[in-house]
């Protein structure tokens, strides 16, 4: 979905390579602009305001599909389903969030890390073991959250090229017939369903088992929601890794390469190379949706703008982050100092990414082990022959052919 207000959003920001760069000058106040369905929608820019746009409950994700509310894309996707994780607030968002939180917590996470780590070494090897140029993506990038994932959920027989076409169909907009995308959101659901009946059956050590479990506890999780929770957790899982990795990976063996040498040197350099590439690279499509969406459930002032009850809002997280008055430095310039300020790429709030610890402990492990053992690996096309994925609500290459 893209902004028909040509003026809104800067046409910098819409380059394939991400958002890459320092903002140049102070950002202003929320604007309004269009989508493509024709619905006005307020842009916020600023850091401040796009945190406040995140945290303040009179702006929430629920009244986004409230009875009323205009229409976001041209036909839905799996995330704009009203009974979601993501679509909640308040307590019911709170109820079923605390179902599956305890096995993201960064203490949960720090013990999968030797296993991460071997995953990350077997997949190296088998790029080193194929006809070269080898595809990154479907050798690594795709691989790794995939297999990290599918452990997770216990699910280590299912078909990646199914799970693949599902992702891509649940965060798609334009790229598929709306018929072809509903069909293939039913098919999830069946299989997020007989998943559920399975586990409740014979239960295991996995999260979906645990999620059942935590629902029992609970008392009021529906079984519809376990169901959704779970589809979300398949797809969503491994969606923003992959996403993300690709596109770091793009730059660093790019215009990154002194950084890719040193990261390859000193493991202790990745987790604030980690944060400077999520804070510097934007993983959305922004010619989809210019930010993540909120609805005002009354009127707030957001950056000396009064917002009306009913209107769109997109907090524009990818600019934030780059807000030369939170900034001021070029993240390109010192890829090893972590920001002073903490970045928005996770969002911020009641709905901050589940999965961010998980997210950000692959990238470390990718970002140092893949240099390490490949120095001098390199793409082997030229930046502008690269073949994106498009219309989705993330953007990232849909192959990187690479050598050494």
């Amino acid at each position: 979905m893209s902004l028909e207000n040509s003026d809104a959003i800067p046409h910098e920001s819409l380059i394939p390579m991400h958002c890459l760069g320092a903002a140049n000058k102070p950002l202003g106040s929320p604007f309004l602009a269009k989508l493509r369905t024709g619905t006005p929608v307020w842009v916020v820019q600023r850091h401040e305001d796009v945190r406040q746009v995140l945290t303040d409950p009179r702006l929430n994700r629920a009244n986004l599909f409230a009875p009323d509310a205009p229409a976001l894309t041209p036909y839905p996707n799996l995330l704009d389903s009203p009974d979601i994780l993501i679509n909640l607030d308040g307590l019911e968002h709170r109820r079923l969030r605390r179902t599956v939180s305890r096995a993201f917590t960064p203490r949960a996470i720090a013990r999968w890390r030797p296993w991460v780590s071997s995953v990350v070494d077997d997949l190296i090897d088998q790029l080193a073991e194929q006809h070269r140029p080898v595809d990154l993506v479907a050798g690594f990038v795709r691989s790794l959250p995939v297999a990290v994932f599918s452990r997770l959920m216990g699910l280590d027989s299912l078909d990646r090229k199914r799970l693949a076409y599902w992702s891509d169909h649940a965060f798609a907009t334009t790229a598929f017939p709306s018929q072809q995308v509903q069909e293939a959101m039913a098919d999830f659901v069946a299989f997020g369903a007989a998943l559920v009946a399975q586990r409740r059956a014979d239960p295991g050590e996995d999260l979906v088992s645990s999620l059942i479990e935590a629902a029992l506890d609970d008392g009021e999780v529906t079984e519809e929601q376990i169901i959704s929770l779970t589809v979300l957790l398949v797809v969503a899982g491994h969606e923003v890794t992959t996403t993300v990795l690709g596109n770091a990976l793009l730059y660093l063996l790019t215009e990154g390469r002194d950084t890719w040498r040193e990261l390859g040197m000193d493991e202790s350099l990745a987790p604030a190379a980690t944060d400077q590439l999520l804070r510097g690279i934007s993983i959305s499509d922004r010619d989809v949706l210019p930010g993540f969406m909120r609805r005002a459930v009354e009127d707030v002032e957001v950056g000396g703008v009064l917002i009306r009850a009913g209107s769109l809002v997109a907090a524009d997280t990818a600019t934030a982050n780059l807000d030369p008055d939170v900034y001021p430095e070029d993240w390109r310039a010192h890829p090893f100092s972590s920001p002073d300020t903490p970045h928005l790429a996770f969002g911020a709030g009641p709905h901050y990414c589940l999965g961010s610890w998980l997210a950000r402990m692959e990238m470390e492990l990718a970002l140092h082990r893949l240099p390490k053992r490949l120095p001098g690996l390199r793409l082997a096309v030229a930046p502008h022959e690269i073949d994106w994925r498009r219309g989705l609500l993330t953007r990232s290459p849909q192959t990187l052919l690479a050598s050494w």
